[in-house]
This record gives structure tokens, sequence and C-alpha cells, in this order.
């Protein structure tokens, strides 16, 4: 048995923007609108629109979106419009849960907190994004920072879907190089976990396949040429398809360590992954064959072929090839971040509590996570 759920609406192509307008109106007549560091880059898309900005400038915490909520509150907002990274989005749909629901915030949250179920439809939200990488127009949870606990956490509901997802291509154009890398492996990351879970099913399956073969011949052109069109749109696709697969099939061992690491230390999200996903690719596909388990060796062998485009791939085809793109695409290591050694015991413990290692195709042992780490330095 597998179910699938995803946002009310998906909105994909050039120009789509210009949908938004009318879109917000559908749900009301005073928006809050969560951005980035610079709202002035959005004011084009709402000149006919009640809206209050309200700007992020960095990774969303629970303070944050305490703030947000009560702006919300003080404009009378009826529905909420997220237009920016992961971040930005999370952040919104935050937003959006806690303006409609009693209580505090830590009712709710994962682990921290006391994990309630939300009892209250969140307000109406419409999900943005101007980056290529987390697919947080199409989950169901926001990831939030606890600088006091040094934690990442998740406020997560199947009633914080978003009504609408709009993805324009064209809000991607000219995207840093280094933005460009990093949300790009993340999306990768969150192909090639969800097609290695234990929760994968034949509907995400697809959405990995067709993702991995767009990503394979995208990203580093786009990485080189950020204005070429073709590319960029399959990035944005390709991030849309890995939140359809990790929203319904789960994630593994690399977001296992991404969520405490970047509780713990100032690290992009996805330069973590994307550092540790050739070391965590290597450690599980010796552990399944330890195990004996001839599916997920099949799919090891698979992702291979979805890569590199060889039907004669092997899991050492797959290896390389991410090793050599992380390379390529300039990911420092994990030390460049201020993490040390000395810090893997507690890493290490809190990922193994972490929702999204639950994904993972096997249960790896303290040694593992910490040869992990440890290559990924």
């Amino acid at each position: 048995m597998w179910e699938f759920s995803t946002s009310g609406k998906i909105i994909f192509g050039e120009g789509t923007i210009g949908k938004l307008p009318s879109l917000s109106q559908n749900h009301g007549k005073k928006a809050l609108i969560v951005t980035g560091s610079t709202p002035q880059r959005v004011e084009r898309f709402t000149k006919s629109l009640s809206v209050e900005f309200f700007p992020v400038t960095g990774e969303p915490t629970v303070q944050l979106v305490k703030e947000g909520v009560n702006l919300a509150k003080e404009f009378s907002s009826d529905h909420i419009i997220a237009i920016g990274g992961g971040s930005v989005i999370d952040c919104g749909k935050a937003i959006a849960a806690m303006v409609a629901n009693p209580g505090d915030i830590f009712d709710y949250l994962e682990v921290i907190g006391k994990g309630k179920s939300l009892e209250i439809a969140p307000l109406p939200f419409i999900a943005v994004p101007t980056t290529a990488g987390t697919g947080a127009e199409v989950t169901r949870n926001a990831v939030l920072s606890v600088p006091e606990q040094n934690v990442k956490v998740s406020l997560r509901s199947p009633l914080m879907l978003p009504d609408i997802a709009l993805l324009d291509p064209e809000l991607t154009y000219g995207l840093p190089k280094e933005i460009t890398a990093e949300s790009g492996l993340d999306a990768i990351t969150q192909l090639i976990e969800p097609f290695l879970s234990i929760k994968n099913n034949p509907m995400t399956d697809c959405f990995c396949r067709e993702g991995l073969t767009r990503a394979a011949s995208s990203l580093g052109i786009a990485f080189t040429d950020g204005k070429d069109k073709v590319a960029r749109s399959n990035l944005l696709l390709v991030s849309l398809f890995g939140g359809l697969a990790l929203a319904n099939a789960g994630l593994g061992v690399v977001h296992g360590f991404a969520g405490p690491i970047g509780g713990m230390f100032s690290a992009p999200h996805g330069a973590i992954c994307a550092r540790i996903l050739p070391e965590a690719l290597k450690v599980n596909y010796r552990a399944v064959c330890r195990q004996s388990n001839s599916i997920f060796t099949r799919r090891f062998q698979e992702l291979g072929t979805l890569l590199t485009g060889s039907l004669s791939s092997s899991e050492n085809d797959l290896l390389s090839f991410i090793s050599d793109l992380v390379d390529f695409l300039k990911i420092p290591p994990l030390s460049k971040f201020g993490i040390s050694k000395t810090d893997f015991p507690e890493i290490i413990e809190k990922a193994k509590v972490s929702s999204s290692m639950k994904g993972n195709p096997v249960a790896l042992s303290d040694e593992e996570l910490h040869e992990i780490l440890s290559s990924s330095m």
C-alpha cells in the first residue's frame, strides 16, 4: 500500500509569474508576502495587490516565524505568498500554519516540541520558488532553526501542502554559480535518496528517474552558463520532482546528517548534502551488499545508468559520477564550515533520531556514520 499527496495545483512555465495577481485575488484581499532580503525584487509582480512584505534574510528560525505570524495578524492577512528560495517558502508555510492554529509553535514542532498535529488548516498559501533545489513548494513540512538549542527541526502536517505551487523558470535565470551548484546538488540528493528509500513507490520512482536524467544533462551547463534557458527550466523541474519524491517516499542518511549540521554550524544546506552524498552512497552500497539486498543493489546500478546514460553502468560509475560532479561544482569539504572530528558524536546522535534517517535503505552503525563524516572532511 502507498499513497501520494502534493500541492493543490502546480503551474509550471515561463511567464507564469504573471498569473500571481489573479491567483492571489482568488484567495483573498490581503496577502502577507514572505520574500528574501530584497522585497523590491518582487514588487513588480504584486503592484495590483494589497500586500505587506515580510523579508527573510537567512535561515528561518522559530522566532522569525513568530514575528511573521504577528505581522500577518496585524495586517489581517487572509492568505500568504512566499516568493524565494527554500528558506523563504518554509518560513511562509510555517507562518500560514501558525496564524490559523492556537497555542505556541513548540506545541507542534518535532523532536524538541510536543509534536501535536495541527488542528486547523493553514491560511491559503502560494509558493513561488526562485531557486532550483529544495522542492519546498510541494512538501508538507517547514524546516526551522532553533539557535538556542543548535538544532533544525520540522513543523510538519499534511495540511501544510501549499494550495498553489507557481514555478517560473525565468525567476532562476542568472542565479550565482555557488547557489546553482549547491541547490542543484541538493535537488539531485532529493531524487537519489527517495529512490533508495525503503518507502519508495512506483509513482515517486517515476519522478526520480525523469528528474535524474534531466539533472545529469543540465546541472553542469547551468553552472557554466547561468542564462541557458533549457538547463534552467530542467533544473526547476528537477527540484520540483525531488520535492514530490521526498514528500511521499522520504529521504536518507544524507539529510539525516544535514539537519543536525545545519543547526549546529553556519553552513548552506545544499553544500552539506553535496559533500556528504558521495561518501553516503559508498557506505550505503557496501551495507546493502553485506546484507545481500539484491533489490537495493539493483537500484544503485540503475542510478548509475540514469546519471551516466550507459546501460552497462555499475555502482562504481555512479560513485565516480557524483564525486566528479561535486568536485567540478567546487563544493568545499565539511571542515571549511568549522566542523571538526570532536563534533562527530553529537552530530551522529542527533542524526540517528532524525525523521530523514527512517528512509535509509539500511540501518547504519555508529562506525559507518563516523566513516561518512570523516570521509567528507
